[in-house]
């Protein structure tokens, strides 16, 4: 995917507070700035990361201000909402009729047609913002609203599902081609309105999980069960039959929706533990735990299937991988 960046300490320290100003201009999202670090402002921005219809931005900055006046709005509105998430450092915001100090690992919600102000005061402040269009989210403005300027958790649960997608679309972008983004942005996407639902008193979620499309509906449960599923696989009595009672759904229903994945559930539990095991294996921290532990951490409760399975997957023993790992690693 094409990832554009700017390093603002690649600019003269007179010119980068300026620099900044003009860079947010070009987004057609006027706004008032003001930062403490005006004559020395070192700040990042990665953008571009164009997801089929969302957009994936990340920023790190010093203390700065932002406020957007219904003046600025009048002046030029996208009319676009942006789901923000703190990586590190805390704002305090007041957007709409809300008001919150976010932090690590939560998300606010914001629509260019509303006034917003941001304030960081307390050193840096990275995270990421998604871009996107109201037509995207299958929700009443009057029910977005009063998600406006909320502070969300990314600490558990779906919240959880979603930040961790969206640091690891960060973080690996060049794993992916052009062909992935606009997949990946339909399974942000459909976490996002997942997200929203979930946060929705128990009847305005009802109502929104039913304005979900059926394709939608399925891809949101099926990452539900594989987060369930990595989060259980050092249970030996994790299995289909299990997963599909954990989440109320038919053993039948489990198995159509990992089929139309290309793999069955039991293939796809066995490669998420032989990957925990693989990775354990090449941890000089690990070196001297014995292979048979470190499989029946990972629900080998045998250790003559576990080898079997591992060279079936790697081409090697397990011993012979956990050697050669070693080495390199020294």
């Amino acid at each position: 995917m094409i990832v554009t960046g700017l390093q603002i300490d690649d600019i003269p320290p007179a010119e980068r507070f300026a620099a900044w100003r003009a860079l947010c201009e070009l987004a057609a999202i006027p706004m008032e700035l003001r930062s403490d670090h005006e004559h020395d402002f070192r700040a990042t921005v990665r953008g571009g990361m164009g997801l089929g219809e969302v957009m994936l931005t990340y920023t790190s900055v010093p203390s700065l201000r932002n406020e957007r006046t219904a003046a600025h709005i009048r002046r030029s509105d996208p009319e676009l909402y942006h789901l923000r998430l703190t990586l590190r450092g805390e704002s305090d915001v007041c957007h709409g009729d809300g008001e919150a100090t976010v932090g690590a690992r939560q998300f606010m919600l914001t629509s260019t047609s509303v006034p917003y102000q941001a304030v960081c005061e307390r050193g840096r402040v990275d995270g990421m913002t998604v871009t996107l269009r109201p037509s995207l989210l299958p929700f009443p403005v009057t029910e977005l609203q009063r998600l406006i300027g909320r502070r969300l958790s990314g600490r558990s649960g779906i919240g959880a599902m979603l930040a961790d997608f969206l640091t690891r679309l960060a973080t690996e972008s060049d794993r992916y081609g052009p062909a992935d983004a606009p997949r990946l942005g339909a399974v942000a996407v459909d976490l996002l309105n997942a997200l929203l639902a979930h946060e929705l008193d128990a009847g305005a979620e009802a109502c929104a999980e039913n304005r979900l499309t059926p394709e939608s509906r399925r891809r949101t449960l099926r990452l539900r069960i594989q987060e369930f599923v990595r989060q259980n696989l050092h249970r030996p009595g994790l299995s289909p039959v299990s997963i599909a009672a954990a989440h109320h759904i038919s053993l039948r229903y489990l198995y159509r929706l990992f089929e139309e994945q290309g793999h069955t559930v039991s293939a796809w539990i066995r490669a998420q533990r032989l990957e925990r095991c693989r990775h354990d294996l090449a941890d000089p921290a690990l070196g001297d735990t014995p292979i048979h532990v470190i499989a029946a951490r990972w629900g080998f409760s045998h250790a003559a299937d576990f080898s079997r399975a591992f060279r079936g997957a790697y081409g090697v023993p397990p011993r012979d991988f956990r050697r050669l790992a070693l080495a390199t690693n020294r």
